[in-house]
């Protein structure tokens, strides 16, 4: 029986330390782009190598550096008051495979009109894509805006996405919202 008790004290005790160990094990860190490769991705993938596209990206990688991960993809959306949005693209960590994802979102504030984008955004200090499927909350409107490529942050729990658009309709005026980023297409944008 003391053997017995003895036997669980110790089992308990390094499963204890192993699980202290996990915690403070720091998160593996993981590759980022480099500006070079930010610019080249946005450039082919816009596919018009507009000098306003870089003036747009310079700005966003002298604020936050370079991203963990990129999502290309479309979204269309409009307002008259409240507003709605939808998206898909797909999630690209470098050096990785990518994965689809989709977001939708309303909106709320002063904001008036429809329109279509291609968007390119740069993704900052997100561990894992489970990360991400959540709400991503941020003010919405021409925060920057050069030559027809406008972006805003929206950030969650220390990851930020910058999403930069570039498309057709007109849109105009500030909202409050946020980004829900889901695995699966959703109707519901809430």
């Amino acid at each position: 029986m003391l053997l017995a008790t003895g036997l669980v004290a110790t089992t308990t005790s390094i499963a204890a330390e192993a699980a202290a160990g996990a915690a403070a094990a720091p998160a593996p860190t993981r590759a980022t782009y480099s500006d070079d490769e930010v610019t080249q991705a946005a450039n082919d993938f816009f596919k018009n190598g507009a000098q306003d596209l870089g003036k747009v990206l310079q700005k966003v990688l002298k604020e936050k550096g370079q991203p963990t991960a990129i999502i290309r993809g479309e979204e269309a959306g409009g307002a008259i008051g409240v507003g709605l949005r939808y998206g898909h693209g797909e999630l690209i960590y470098k050096g990785g495979v990518g994965r689809k994802v989709y977001w939708q979102g309303p909106s709320l504030g002063f904001d008036v009109g429809a329109n279509a984008a291609k968007v390119f955004a740069l993704v900052y200090d997100l561990p894992d894509s489970a990360h991400l499927f959540r709400r991503f909350p941020g003010v919405e409107g021409s925060l920057y805006f050069v030559g027809g490529f406008g972006v805003n942050y929206v950030q969650n729990a220390g990851s930020v996405i910058a999403p930069v658009r570039f498309g057709v309709g007109w849109r105009q005026g500030v909202a409050v919202g946020y980004m829900h980023f889901s695995p699966q297409k959703r109707i519901n944008p809430f």
